[in-house]
């Protein structure tokens, strides 16, 4: 009887934040249109119900699929020979030391938190992510502008596009919204070198604390043309032009 409340408790938190995606079609549409390849490894984070699940073990080399709640993790189970289910947290799961993809219909909740742990370090070996989230969310990450310091700090390592908009009837239960496919690809060339991560994410967190002219000097700021501007104002190439430039010149945030 405990153990039947326990469940019960649980359900509610996974329908305010987790919308299953409607369709096995449109999920193997999501799988075509993000071009998975045969030979590579796709994360499906918050796999749910499985319809992504499905396509992707039809398209990748191995799909690994993560799932915080107990139940759906254990359907999931055995029913491809090349997917690999970890009953988890999407925000915190150990990730692979390979090159890999995500595609995946993000827990709304967890939004934030899953792209930190996917995007915050650049040595990790993610190719690209193709993810759907909160319309609001979708938007505001593609747009260049106004940026915030997490679109600075994964803009040195990734582009970002916004590819679509998923109504919400998409969804089963329907969220509040509607949602967007973001995807995340990593750049050939980084704005910013691997090596320089810390220090960069230190520059551009003080910048936004405190303003351009504790980084920078006023006649940097002008000989890049930033002078006036807010932080929020740069996109992540003026950043990382920024940053460069203040290196050359030996600044360094205090």
């Amino acid at each position: 009887m405990a153990e039947r409340r326990a469940r019960r408790a649980r359900r509610p938190v996974r329908a305010h934040s987790q919308h299953f995606l409607r369709s096995q079609n449109l999920a193997a549409d999501l799988v075509v249109e993000a071009d998975i390849r045969s030979d590579e490894l796709v994360l499906d984070l918050g796999a749910g119900s499985g319809r992504l699940t499905a396509e992707l073990a039809g398209a990748a080399r191995q799909v690994l699929a993560v799932e915080l709640d107990a139940d759906l993790a254990d359907r999931l189970r055995g029913r491809w020979p090349n997917v690999d289910v970890v009953q988890g947290d999407a925000a915190s799961v150990e990730l692979p030391r390979e090159s890999f993809r995500v595609l995946a219909n993000l827990p709304f909740h967890s939004t934030t938190a899953i792209l930190r742990h996917l995007l915050d370090d650049p040595g990790v070996q993610l190719v690209r992510a193709d993810v759907i989230v909160e319309w609001g969310v979708a938007v505001k990450r593609a747009l260049p502008w106004p940026s915030t310091l997490n679109d600075v700090l994964w803009g040195a390592w990734y582009s970002t596009r916004l590819a679509r908009r998923l109504p919400r009837s998409s969804f089963d239960p329907p969220p509040a919204v509607d949602a967007g496919l973001l995807v995340f690809e990593r750049r050939s060339a980084p704005l910013i070198p691997e090596s320089c991560c810390g220090e960069y994410r230190a520059f551009v967190a003080h910048a936004f604390r405190r303003g351009l002219r504790v980084v920078a000097s006023g006649r940097t700021l002008r000989r890049l043309r930033l002078t006036g501007l807010l932080p929020r104002e740069l996109d992540a190439h003026q950043w990382a032009r920024l940053f460069s430039s203040c290196l050359r010149s030996g600044g360094r945030p205090s």
